[in-house]
Formats: C-alpha cells, sequence, structure tokens
C-alpha cells in the first residue's frame, strides 16, 4: 500500500439548485471568503491558479490547481493539481429535489517530504482534517447561498 496515496469522496446536500452551486464553485478566487479553511487563492491565468490550504493540522498545503473540465450542462467541475499535492479533484452536480447534490471526488499523491515521513503514522489525522475541512466548506457554501 502506498501510504502517501489518498481517495476522498464527500457530498454535500446544498438548497440550492446546481447552477447556482455550480457558478459558486467555479470560481475558486471566491472560496476564501465562504471557506475558512481556504487560505488564499492567487489567479496565474484564466485557467489556473495557486491555492494555499490550512484545516485544523499545523501545516499549510499550497498546490497549483489547472483547471481541466469545466462543463456546466454535465454538471462538472474537474482540475489537475500538482504541488505539495499531485492529482485531481472533480465536482460533479445532479439536482436533488429543490437543491443540489455536490459530490467532490479527489485522487491525490502527498509530495512534501515532512508530510510523507509522517504517511504512516499521521494517516488518521490526515484523513480526519480532510473531513473537517469539507464539512466547513459545507457549511460556508450554504451560508454563502443562502445570503445570495
Amino acid at each position: 500500500m502506498d501510504w502517501t496515496h489518498y481517495r476522498f469522496r464527500t457530498v454535500w446536500e446544498l438548497p440550492a439548485p446546481p447552477a447556482d452551486v455550480y457558478a459558486v464553485l467555479e470560481r475558486a478566487e471566491t472560496y476564501p471568503r465562504w471557506w475558512p479553511q481556504v487560505r488564499e487563492v492567487r489567479p496565474v491565468d484564466e485557467h489556473s491558479g495557486v491555492i494555499r490550504i490550512r484545516s485544523v493540522l499545523p501545516y499549510d498545503i499550497t498546490i497549483t490547481a489547472r483547471a481541466a473540465r469545466r462543463d456546466p450542462e454535465a454538471g462538472v467541475l474537474e482540475i489537475r493539481m500538482s504541488g505539495d499535492l499531485d492529482g485531481w479533484a472533480r465536482w460533479t452536480f445532479a439536482a436533488a429535489g429543490p437543491g443540489t447534490r455536490a459530490r467532490y471526488d479527489q485522487e491525490v499523491h502527498v509530495t512534501t517530504p515532512l508530510l510523507r515521513r509522517l504517511a504512516v503514522p499521521g494517516r488518521p489525522f490526515f484523513r480526519a482534517n480532510h473531513a473537517l475541512m469539507m464539512r466547513a466548506g459545507r457549511r460556508g457554501l450554504k451560508a454563502h447561498l443562502d445570503a445570495v
């Protein structure tokens, strides 16, 4: 088993139509306004940017994200990432009653030397850190959608 490889899946139920959720999530530069763990997003060009993330554990993750797929009709947003994490992440959106079911899938390899050394003992903490970040993101996005 490669202890530096992670797969995550998170599902958010949100009280807004898929097009509204898509419109917010396609604008990563706004994430720091409503997602507390996304500390900074610096656009590089219209298709990529540098993102700095910090959750509960005392370290920052910095990645360069590049748009791989933007398909509002299919309800798909996908990025490729490099930096402290190498891999991909994808949002898929579907109507769920009056709202949206947003599914987040991510597959990455950790590249930073410290986090690689801590891969085995730290794995449960890293997974919990990710889960906490995603919960806070859902709360923040829901509040943002309610305010718009």
